[in-house]
């Protein structure tokens, strides 16, 4: 059986915890649109393998991948900090033989995933010309920003230890979280969020979900502190399908104290970013992801 257990690392007591997801309301949300998003896979006609769970798989070459669009897959390897995300291994790591065939076992990579938010990540903003004035004023940037992915949160701790954690994608001073087919933000333990500096200067610890799991909406509490850290913004990219992110989302933002902190946390949809990307990435956006205008 493969865990579902999430492994993070803990930068205070350096060692590796685990983090069970638990079984949210949103669940059926996210596995109606994680169907959907694999079900319009094939219509690519791109080399691809289902899985056991019918996840979808491509199969990358050196000149194409089934997962990108190819002007931004163009982009993505003649740029090598961009490139070294391509690596990232698939949760699962399993590894994948083609059937009947006697190719090498390739490892699974987590950008090669049908519904890989990382990819859809990529796929945006690692387009060419991307950045027209509507994208600019729908994320409150004043000029084009050239995208780091997975980058580190560097947020002060206690003891003075910095939290190396990853960010999706940070634009300028603008932190990313990026969500598609995901089931939540994670649980995870008080005690880490608690370590850092001035946390309950930023949080009112009464209006947080605590389970015995731990803290709902883990990965959102930590973006919000890595944003007041570098007195930065921090914003959520989601799919306007998934209302229950949408509401885990606003609940973390009434947590918070400050006003001005408040004010500098923001939700963006994907489907209000292909409003207002190039038509061509437009169209692949919607015969890959079903992302449309309004939809």
């Amino acid at each position: 059986m493969i865990s579902t257990k999430q492994v993070v690392w803990d930068e205070v007591e350096m060692r590796e915890i685990e983090i069970e997801p638990p079984v949210r309301r949103g669940r059926g949300l996210a596995s109606g649109l994680r169907t959907h998003v694999s079900a319009l896979a094939p219509s690519l006609g791109k080399p691809h393998q289902a899985t056991r769970g019918a996840a979808v798989i491509f199969e990358p070459n050196a000149t194409s991948h089934g997962n990108f669009i190819e002007a931004s897959y163009h982009r993505i390897l003649a740029n090598p900090d961009w490139a070294r995300r391509l690596n990232k291994v698939h949760t699962a790591r399993r590894q994948a033989r083609p059937t009947g065939s006697d190719e090498r076992v390739r490892v699974w990579r987590e950008l090669d995933a049908a519904t890989s938010s990382d990819a859809l990540l990529m796929n945006i903003f690692c387009y060419p010309r991307v950045w027209t004035p509507s994208l600019r004023a729908l994320l409150g940037m004043s000029a084009d920003e050239q995208a780091e992915f997975g980058v580190r949160s560097n947020a002060p701790l206690e003891r003075n230890l910095i939290n190396t954690t990853e960010i999706d994608m940070r634009l300028g001073d603008l932190l990313v979280e990026a969500k598609l087919t995901e089931a939540d933000f994670q649980f995870g333990p008080m005690r880490l969020l608690e370590r850092h500096t001035g946390f309950d200067r930023v949080f009112d610890r009464d209006q947080f979900e605590v389970t015995r799991r731990g803290v709902r909406s883990y990965q959102l509490l930590r973006g919000v502190l890595a944003a007041q850290a570098v007195n930065g913004r921090f914003c959520v990219l989601c799919d306007a399908r998934r209302r229950d992110l949408t509401a885990d989302w606003f609940q973390v933002i009434r947590a918070v104290r400050s006003f001005d902190l408040q004010s500098r946390l923001r939700l963006v949809t994907w489907q209000e970013i292909a409003a207002v990307v190039p038509r061509p990435l437009r169209e692949y956006l919607a015969q890959k992801y079903g992302i449309v205008k309004g939809g």
